[in-house]
């Protein structure tokens, strides 16, 4: 399966949740670039934005309310407060259970982003940890 057939595969597994709340997918954008062959493809409704890119697994997943954006496992980590409850990003050779995954997390805890007000989003994106910038390492 190529990426754009392992996408729109994907979003099939993903339009179960975000049509029933009024957001449309964009068509699949696919290229080459330097990692290999990509695809990639949104879902809107308003002023937010669910925005995915698919190479070899499901990639990139972020959050977009209006200026505000927020990657997948930091908005996780902002709901749940640790690690693990949610299931994106998993391992698996199956590459269609990155969204299997995803409808789970989405289902479960982003209610704010399907449902909520543009102001719980952001207080979201407030609450989350920043990402990692550079490894510390050890003092001597």
């Amino acid at each position: 399966m190529n990426p754009t057939q392992a996408l729109q595969a994907g979003c099939e597994i993903l339009d179960a949740v975000l049509p029933p709340h009024g957001f449309t997918r964009l068509p699949i954008e696919s290229g080459r670039s330097s990692g290999g062959d990509f695809a990639r493809t949104e879902y809107l409704r308003g002023n937010r934005r669910l925005e995915l890119h698919f190479r070899g697994s499901l990639g990139l997943v972020a959050y977009h309310v209006g200026a505000v954006a927020l990657p997948h496992e930091r908005y996780m980590r902002a709901v749940l407060g640790r690690r693990g409850a949610n299931q994106y990003p998993g391992f698996s050779a199956d590459p269609l259970d990155g969204f299997r995954h995803l409808r789970h997390d989405l289902e479960r805890y982003c209610t704010e982003f399907l449902n909520g007000s543009d102001e719980a989003f952001e207080r979201i994106a407030d609450q989350a940890p920043s990402p990692v910038t550079g490894f510390k390492g050890l003092s001597a």
